[in-house]
């Protein structure tokens, strides 16, 4: 099950097709157009909005921190990730699609928030099974080309979303399909269009991909045996200080991370009075730049390794942000919300080759599952203080200001932390 022979070509490219399919959940669901539609279109309250939303990102998150180590630990113990990547793929299609329900009324609110968490957790754990098949594919020699590349075209993939919504349906004089502009149905079909584009792309995956074998484990083995192997990795976590400081770090800029792209298009709609086409442009060139970021990373990470692009991403998104937090004016916001794409890529591929290297083989999807903890532990407080700040101050800079702590304290924690050190097998 360990010994795994790297995939060929067409394997790791179905591989990588997940990210080109996953990617329109988060470019159109969670950052730039549900989202202000969300706040705008159906509680019709920018800050009232964002907290709300705010919220049930952080409920979700809370869900797959607990949920992620667990379930991967059972996967590890039964074999194969894509009976669970099919599981949860199909959570976030059929979650996706009921979004289309939404109508622009306050009568909406649980609806809409109650399928984006199912979305969501569905979304968040297909990520944990798929990052945990990269080692399996790939040679060490590669892990950062081959990561940088799929979030590269996963942000592509977002990027003709983006451009596939604006064009057919949100700017359209007539939309697709005849959709009626006074209900916001232009608006709310990006949750069918993320869920059919995830359905379609991620069939090369299901396909050409390899899997590992099946132990032959009945079920309820697979469950004891995951719970005691996740048990005993949590018990040796407290003496490998190496890998628990870069989960700690990971920890605290991913949290960074997803706060930025899960308040980004409120920020840009509530502060600069961005309407929702304007927010999709702003998503298309921050896809442009976060794939052009990630793509071009991935063989600096090989190069270099995977700590040094990391401390090189994280400061650029530290400045970045900052830029785009505190920006005077619309212009401004843009010429560093853009530059922030270009790190942002690069930020989660480098991590993501950082623990296919530290990870042991036979427990890869119980760390990934772990490493889903640790970006989800703290993630729940970063919508949530952002939701919370704002509305004690009723400020949206204030409130999202918070996340330059977190990318700050995430680079310096990364300092001290060695890659050419192998978890120890457990």
């Amino acid at each position: 099950m360990t010994d795994q022979k790297p995939s060929s070509t067409r394997g790791l490219i179905g591989w990588a097709l997940f990210d080109w399919a996953n990617s329109p959940f988060t470019t159109l669901i969670v950052t730039f157009v549900f989202s202000v539609y969300f706040s705008l279109g159906i509680v019709g309250d920018e800050i009232r909005g964002t907290q709300l939303w705010g919220n049930a990102v952080s409920i979700s998150a809370l869900i797959i921190a607990v949920l992620a180590p667990i379930l991967g630990a059972i996967a590890d113990s039964g074999g194969p990730r894509k009976p669970w990547l099919l599981g949860f793929t199909a959570l976030c299609v059929v979650g996706s699609a009921m979004l289309w329900g939404a109508g622009p009324e306050e009568r909406f609110i649980a609806w809409a928030l109650i399928w984006f968490v199912i979305a969501n957790i569905g979304f968040e754990f297909g990520v944990v099974f798929n990052n945990a098949m990269l080692p399996d594919l790939v040679p060490h020699s590669r892990l950062g080309r081959w990561s940088g590349w799929a979030w590269g075209l996963g942000y592509i993939g977002g990027l003709g979303a983006i451009v596939v919504a604006l064009v057919a349906f949100v700017q359209a004089d007539q939309p697709l399909f005849g959709l009626d502009k006074d209900a916001q149905e232009h608006v709310r079909i990006v949750g069918p269009l993320a869920a059919v584009w995830l359905a379609v792309f991620v069939i090369p995956m299901f396909l050409w991909t390899p899997d590992r074998p099946r132990t032959g484990t009945p079920l309820a083995g697979q469950i004891s045996g995951g719970l005691r192997s996740l048990s005993n990795t949590l018990g040796h976590l407290r003496s490998q200080s190496n890998i628990v400081r870069f989960l700690i770090a990971r920890m605290l800029y991913t949290d960074g991370l997803i706060t930025v792209f899960a308040m980004g298009g409120l920020f840009a709609a509530g502060t600069f009075g961005m309407e929702i086409e304007q927010v999709l442009i702003f998503g298309i060139v921050l896809n442009l730049t976060a794939g052009l970021g990630a793509a071009g990373f991935g063989w600096i990470d090989d190069w270099i390794g995977a700590k040094r692009t990391l401390l090189i991403a994280v400061a650029g998104l530290l400045i970045s942000a900052s830029g785009a937090v505190f920006a005077p004016t619309t212009t401004w916001f843009w010429i560093f919300g853009s530059a922030l794409g270009i790190f942002v890529g690069p930020a989660q591929a480098a991590s993501r080759s950082m623990m296919a290297r530290l990870s042991p083989a036979a427990h890869r999807t119980e760390f990934f599952g772990i490493y889903a903890l640790t970006g989800k532990a703290t993630a729940f407080m970063g919508p949530a203080l952002v939701a919370a700040i704002t509305a004690a101050t009723d400020s949206q800079r204030l409130g999202l200001s918070i996340t330059l702590a977190f990318f700050l304290v995430g680079g310096v924690l990364l300092l001290g932390v060695r890659e050419d050190v192998e978890t120890p097998k457990v």
